[in-house]
């Protein structure tokens, strides 16, 4: 009998590293509702919100013109100038094409930035809460998760940079941080992601920022960036992506800022991995920068407005403990006294509500009885979802 013909047990030749990859997520939670159409799904990190159509032009105009062939390691030419023109026209920054990697989402942003750097033994810091991919992409390459939380207090999330030094040492190869962050919709301030960079210049430590939300700020048209005030040769890799912003989850399109020395080491590794992004898409993301301010100006107050809906109504509900409003972002993050495994509280939340959340514990040691809550939807969902979870809460 063929090798290919036998039915193998789940671990058996797989690398330790993806064998020992936790199967529980998010997803896990939502099957519980696959089948049910009254359920109001706030779990996963996207809005209701459709692609603008003329994205969907710009998309289908490139098929139209035979853009459907083999592109650039590193993004096409235009894509890669129009991103860099963005930057310089939102950050006030003098950023080349030859800084930008277009990537088939921010998580491929994120893996490329860890396989590039990351050797089996290194370890890597997050700071969390976070969006746990990060970790597991770590962890597939053999590296170690080394995580920093944030304190939370009245005031909201803060960053203590000694916490950071102190938990580096000589393998240590990157601090990963998320502004705004996900889950928690904190923004590290500009002065104290200086101070990380300073760390990261004295101990030859690279940076790695997700700047995934920098648009989704409330009161300012776009968060504080360290490509502001870092040199081209920092250590200092910048993920974003279109998911957002711009609606467009399913596209799977994202890009790196990135030092111009390591362009061609990150195509290399492009080559290996998807041998580029799709090209009629990066045509569709050049329409998205060119012709989506108003749509990106039109989300955020659309999240804006979703964060009021829901705080207003959490801050109503006696069992409901949230340090402060974020300030950005598409979430509320929160705990409910009484229901500290936040795991079996989303089920039964899910059960008795029919409202979706996603369990605070997968975000990092120390959130197991947070909650997170997406209120990227429109305002009589949200509303709806609040009354709803309202007996529970209070």
């Amino acid at each position: 009998m063929s090798r290919f013909d036998r039915t193998l047990p789940a671990s058996h030749d797989i690398r330790a590293q993806i064998a020992a990859i936790s199967l529980d997520n998010i997803a896990n939670i939502a099957k519980e509702a696959f089948d049910k159409t009254s359920i109001i799904p706030l779990w996963f990190g996207e809005g209701d919100l459709p692609t603008p159509a003329f994205i969907g032009e710009a998309a289908l105009a490139g098929i139209r013109a035979g853009h459907t062939f083999y592109s650039h390691q590193n993004g096409i030419p235009p894509l890669r100038d129009t991103l860099a023109t963005y930057h310089n026209r939102l950050l006030g920054t003098a950023l080349d094409a030859d800084r930008i990697t277009v990537t088939s989402g921010g998580m491929p942003a994120i893996m490329l930035a860890i396989e590039m750097l990351v050797d089996a033994g290194d370890n890597v810091i997050v700071i969390d809460p976070v969006w746990p991919n990060i970790g597991g992409i770590v962890e597939i390459v053999g590296g170690e998760v080394r995580s920093v939380r944030l304190d939370y207090g009245p005031g909201g999330w803060s960053l203590d940079i000694d916490k950071v030094r102190a938990a580096c040492d000589g393998r240590t190869k990157a601090i990963f941080f998320a502004s705004p962050g996900n889950p928690t919709g904190a923004m590290i301030p500009l002065d104290v992601q200086i101070r990380l960079l300073e760390l990261g210049r004295e101990l030859g430590v690279w940076l790695i920022a997700d700047e995934v939300y920098h648009r989704l700020v409330f009161g300012q048209p776009v968060a504080p960036s360290l490509l502001t005030v870092a040199d081209p040769e920092d250590r200092l890799l910048i993920v974003n992506s279109f998911s957002k912003s711009w609606a467009m989850t399913g596209w799977r399109l994202g890009w790196l800022v990135h030092p111009p020395s390591v362009a061609a080491r990150l195509a290399v590794i492009t080559q290996y991995v998807t041998s580029g992004t799709t090209t009629f898409l990066q045509d569709a993301a050049i329409a998205a920068i060119e012709q989506g301010e108003g749509f990106v100006a039109d989300m955020n107050r659309y999240c804006e407005q979703g964060m009021r809906i829901v705080c207003d109504a959490l801050d109503t509900m006696p069992r409901v403990r949230m340090a402060s409003r974020p300030p950005g972002g598409m979430y509320a993050f929160f705990e409910i006294d009484g229901i500290p495994d936040s795991k079996a509280g989303c089920l039964e939340i899910l059960r008795s509500t029919s409202v979706g959340l996603a369990p605070g514990s997968f975000f990092g040691p120390g959130s197991q009885s947070f909650y997170r809550l997406c209120f990227c939807r429109s305002p009589e969902a949200l509303a709806t979802a609040m009354e709803k979870l309202r007996p529970s809460l209070s």
